[in-house]
């Protein structure tokens, strides 16, 4: 009986809205229990009338607080078009647009359909825009260029390059006040495509909505104030050639004062602009001003200029070479299926060209008829802080002063702590140690729970099953994300109980927000110092909070964690906390496509399970409060568990394939096939060398492992070895990225008979009077070649006739030169000057430098042979192998 009277009395004292204010009732929980998390110092503060949380309420209260701000951020990037459309903008007329242009198929450099037909199209299209005009007497001009530049320059992407480029081709359309402009703005797209993909999205749609924007601008009735330039480059994919064509070399070139450039890394979606300036903030401000369906951020520009994405685009070269501040957009969403002959025109929403030709529409209409854009330099300094809320607003303000507010709301916190610090009983020192050992508590967890998880990335890359969440992304947040929150929710749960076993949980509750609060603003402050504008994101993170616990204090002191300050303290959370969980969105809809395509020497487990885990800390951050506040965390640690191991089984199973052919939601697997024939020649010019191929490149880290008992050959046998004496290991790199795809093979095939073949020529060898040695060449070829130089050991390549005219360093001492041309290139000439060595070395070659030239045919009957189509006949549904016919070409000199 006795037994059971306190049962009764431990369940009464448990739990949301059962208070534990009885004395009585207090002292026998304590002897029942040992205090269970109280006081029984008798020094101490007695109980008071508080309420805590049972652990199945709080848990379903911070699930139900994730899942409900995780849908408003998906209905968000649902709703494409806010409000009703204007009407100027014709998504109809677009889309036809887009369809005509993706009809004729991919459309590389110097393909008929990228240099012919799209061209002939786009001009077309201009013409009518033109009669439109002059038949209604508006007050514009317009006026047609098709550009054929050449030229060559350097850039550091993917390590660094040169390139050169010939007669690559710009189609330019100026629309003018019948006055003529003093300044021009300028908008860009690219028609060109990879090879193998229609480029729907990259960049056809841009283009297509290029055309409808000028037809808008054209038939206003208003004279514009400013001039603007629609470039449609058709050499982007070929490494930003045709931008920088325009840029440096075209007249119209001299009077761009800003551009607005469209891109796409992913498949329709929104549209978001993700770089500004370099400084101008009258530009971000121009787009919050007109954009009337706003989608942008500033932590998505510094994570883009940081160079963690490996991608770049012609914004790079506006800003690089032609000195000019702009904006930057592109579509992000279903990254899987970019560059990919999935990128079709059936893919794009209507609704998304819609948004994007509202946006541009408006914001170009703005820019020309404002003061800035005549006299930017003007308005040049400065930065600015931006981002939207769900796309519904944007919110926007200068650098300095979120640089202000980011301070005062910094001494705000610190004022907060140092009055808590102070108040009578506290005991100052006593107060700062706890918070101190707490925060050192909070960091610890972190490493533990970073450690813990890669422990299980680490597993599952041991065991195979790498990349398993690539068609499953939620399989990969049910295995970590309980990995992650086990491990914080054990860790404080046992200082909870073994450490701190003779402090109230509400003091401890109280304590370790007060910890959250301090990491965050540690974190707003170090952001702030190093000038970032993303140091807004913890500004949020601190000011809501802290406002909202300020304005709960009193409802917290008197009734602990009653129902009403739960739901009110989640509601203080809930601004900061969806607009982190979107631009936890980003991160992964972006990173975990780009995994797919990283090569096969970065283990994305550890990425992706790194990434789970960083969002999982940073949500719990201000959720520790509640672990403090229930009695007993068994359950959710339990659940947690169970979870765990199920979606662990099921993985260590196999059930979670990596890959989809499915038409409606692809996820396929990027190989490269390429036919090649490869040639080595000695220092006297004989030839040492001669194979013939299909060399296969996986750009995953998977490698082989799911095609090879699909196609046997291709298994660890047919491995490519890399020669270090041969420049680029021997093989016909298109882009220099071996350093991320060191696993391939070379199943042994015919030579391959293009009908261009590549004339590669030594015109003259002369020692000048510093001793060093000059070698000319003339080459000819298709379209697409590649140059790589490898100095012997010893010698050093001096300058050379390309980009600016010194080679850049390059850490692995190879250089990689990339070349095209449109139609009718003349030969490609060009020299080298070389350091011979002092000494040379015997058991080198001989000579000063290897040179090797390999050709690409992405188009044409010469892209393809028997023996290709046969293997890529095997290849499964749900891979895709993008294949064209090379050759590889070495001399020594």
């Amino acid at each position: 009986m006795a037994k059971m009277e306190s049962d009764t009395t431990i369940r009464r004292l448990k739990g949301l809205g059962t208070p534990n204010s009885v004395s009585q009732v207090n002292n026998v929980s304590r002897s029942l229990h040992g205090g269970n998390g109280y006081n029984s110092d008798p020094e101490k503060k007695p109980e008071v009338n508080l309420f805590l949380l049972r652990e199945g309420v709080g848990a379903s209260l911070v699930f139900v607080f994730i899942l409900v701000l995780w849908v408003l951020v998906h209905l968000s990037l649902q709703q494409l078009v806010i409000g009703k459309s204007t009407g100027e903008f014709n998504a109809v007329r677009a889309r036809r647009h887009l369809e005509s242009i993706t009809s004729v198929g991919p459309r590389p450099v110097g393909s008929p359909e990228n240099e012919v037909l799209t061209v002939a199209y786009l001009l077309e299209q201009i013409q009518h825009i033109q009669a439109e005009v002059a038949a209604a007497g508006n007050p514009h001009r317009l006026s047609v260029d098709v550009q054929r530049p050449t030229g060559s320059f350097s850039i550091d992407f993917l390590g660094g390059f040169t390139s050169f480029y010939d007669r690559v081709t710009n189609v330019a359309v100026k629309l003018e006040p019948e006055a003529g402009p003093s300044h021009l703005m300028l908008a860009n797209c690219h028609f060109d495509t990879v090879a193998n993909s229609p480029g729907a999205s990259d960049d056809a749609v841009s283009c297509a909505v290029m055309l409808e924007v000028l037809h808008s601008l054209a038939n206003l009735s208003t004279p514009l104030r400013h001039g603007v330039v629609f470039l449609f480059n058709g050499a982007e994919e070929n490494v930003l050639q045709a931008s920088h064509g325009f840029i440096t070399q075209h007249p119209w070139a001299k009077q761009v004062r800003a551009f607005i450039n469209l891109e796409a890394a992913g498949v329709g979606g929104k549209e978001v602009v993700f770089q500004t300036g370099p400084e101008n903030p009258w530009l971000v401000q121009a787009y919050v001003h007109a954009a009337m369906h706003p989608f942008a951020s500033v932590v998505g520009q510094e994570v883009f200029q940081s160079g963690i994405i490996p991608s770049d685009t012609d914004f790079r070269i506006y800003r690089d070479f032609g000195n000019i501040p702009g904006i930057d957009l592109a579509f992000i969403e279903n990254g899987y299926i970019y560059h990919t002959n999935y990128d079709t025109a059936d893919r794009i929403l209507t609704d998304s060209i819609q948004r994007a030709g509202d946006n541009i529409l408006a914001v170009l209409k703005h820019l020309l008829m404002s003061e800035e854009l005549g006299d930017s330099s003007q308005y040049r300094h400065g930065n600015m802080v931006f981002f939207d809320l769900l796309g519904v607003v944007v919110v926007a303000y200068p650098a300095r002063v979120g640089t202000l507010l980011n301070y005062v709301v910094a001494a705000a916190t610190f004022l907060y702590l140092a009055r808590k610090a102070a108040r009578p009983g506290s005991g100052g020192c006593r107060y700062m140690r706890r918070l101190a050992c707490a925060a050192g508590l909070t960091v610890l967890s972190w490493l533990v729970t970073l450690l813990s998880v890669l422990a299980v990335a680490l597993l599952v890359t041991l065991l195979g099953r790498s990349m398993f969440w690539y068609d499953h992304f939620y399989a990969a947040v049910c295995l970590y994300g309980p990995v992650a929150a086990g491990t914080m929710v054990l860790v404080h749960t046992l200082a909870k109980n073994l450490y701190y076993g003779g402090v109230r949980l509400v003091e401890l509750a109280e304590l370790y927000f007060d910890v959250s609060l301090l990491l965050w603003c540690c974190s707003l402050v170090l952001f702030t110092l190093q000038g970032l504008c993303s140091a807004y994101v913890p500004m949020l993170m601190v000011a809501f909070p802290l406002a909202a616990k300020i304005l709960l204090t009193s409802e917290f002191k008197h009734r602990g964690a009653s129902a009403k300050y739960c739901v009110l303290y989640l509601l203080g959370l809930a601004l900061p906390y969806v607009h982190f969980m979107f631009l936890i969105w980003v991160v992964f809809e972006i990173f975990t496509p780009i995994l797919g395509r990283s090569g096969t020497e970065i283990p994305p487990e550890l990425v992706l399970s790194t990434l789970v885990t960083l969002a999982t800390i940073f949500l719990s951050s201000f959720f520790l409060h509640f672990i403090y506040l229930v009695r007993s965390t068994r359950w959710v640690l339990s659940g947690l568990g169970s979870l765990f191991a199920l979606v662990f089984l099921l993985m260590a199973a196999g059930l979670f394939f990596p890959y989809s052919g499915n038409p409606d939601s692809p996820r396929p697997k990027r190989v490269f096939v390429q036919h090649t024939t490869r040639t080595f020649h000695d220092l006297a010019g004989r030839v040492e060398g001669r194979d013939s191929g299909l060399w296969v490149n996986s750009f995953d880290y998977t490698a082989m492992k799911y095609v090879t008992p699909l196609i046997p050959e291709l298994n660890d046998t047919a491995r490519t070895v890399c020669r270090q004496d041969h420049p680029f290991c021997g093989y016909p790199w298109f882009l220099p990225v071996k350093f991320l795809s060191k696993k391939n093979w070379y199943l042994p095939a015919p030579e391959v008979s293009p009908s261009i073949p590549v004339d590669f020529t030594l015109v003259s060898k002369e020692e000048t009077v510093l001793g060093t040695v000059k070698l000319t060449f003339s080459v000819t070829g298709p379209s697409h070649m590649t140059l790589y130089l490898l100095p012997h050991p010893g010698a050093r390549l001096v300058s050379w006739s390309l980009g600016h005219g010194t080679p850049p360093f390059d850490v692995s001492g190879e250089y990689f030169v990339f070349y095209s041309h449109g139609l009718d290139a003349p030969a490609w000439s060009f020299w080298i000057e070389i350091q011979p060595p002092k000494e040379p070395d015997p058991s080198g070659p001989g000579g000063m430098v290897s040179v090797a030239v390999s050709s690409h045919y992405f188009f044409g009957p010469d892209q393809r042979t028997e023996q290709m189509d046969a293997l890529l006949r095997r290849f499964p549904s749900w891979a895709f192998p993008s294949s064209w016919v090379s050759t590889y070409t070495m001399y020594r000199y």
